[in-house]
């Protein structure tokens, strides 16, 4: 029987999942020493590490409503300096208050990667700044509403140079993750290395480590 995930695509046609994704239990959201894993659709709990997990029913529609939630976050960064031949590209590493950090699967293993942190290109006919686009990946990957609270690291991909950001959520349900991803996991940091282990991550994961 094929499986297919509840989102359609941007060209509004089914997404097949060819080896979909299983949850964990409602007990393991509980836990910070335990990884703990949503499929779209599947249940949440009221509320992990004290914050509650409710559809984010208002999400911004354009690109101009999540300039405005951009502001709202206020630190410095260094320059992107984007290489020859390649885009821009941003996304944002979230951390939640027990220390767990939400990673995605992409769907069918999109680009290689089994799991990986929220992302997209800035292609040059969108009009969006690194912030507001991390924002919004952020939400349209993992289903998370979140504050972006520092620039962690920028790394060099084979089609893009990616700026990455701490972030913290202040609301949303990864069980609204859009077609992209086929799972959304809350990872206790000591198994983050191991759990998202593609060579372009490295960094990225390297970079949050070496904050603690």
């Amino acid at each position: 029987m094929k499986h297919y995930h509840p989102q359609k695509n941007e060209g509004g046609q089914q997404v097949e999942l060819k080896h979909p994704s299983c949850p964990t239990g409602l007990s393991e959201w509980g836990d910070p020493t335990q990884l703990a894993t949503v499929v779209p659709g599947s249940s949440m709990p009221d509320s992990v590490a004290g914050i509650s997990i409710r559809s984010w029913t208002n999400a911004p529609s354009d690109n101009a409503k999540w300039e405005q939630l951009a502001e709202a976050a206020a630190f410095d960064e260094p320059p992107l300096k984007v290489k020859p031949g390649k885009n821009p590209a941003s996304g944002a590493v979230v951390v939640e208050p027990d220390g767990r950090i939400w990673v995605i699967s992409p769907s069918n293993q999109y680009a290689g990667y089994i799991n990986t942190f929220p992302k997209g290109t800035i292609y040059p006919h969108q009009k969006i700044s690194l912030r507001a686009n991390a924002l919004k990946e952020v939400y349209e990957e993992s289903g998370l509403q979140v504050l972006l609270t520092g620039f962690l690291v920028d790394s060099e991909r084979s089609l893009t140079t990616t700026r990455y950001y701490l972030a913290r959520r202040i609301g949303g349900n990864p069980a609204d993750m859009g077609w992209e991803s086929q799972a959304v996991h809350l990872v206790p940091r000591a198994q983050l290395a191991k759990f998202t282990n593609h060579k372009n991550d490295v960094v990225v994961v390297q970079a949050l480590l070496n904050r603690s």
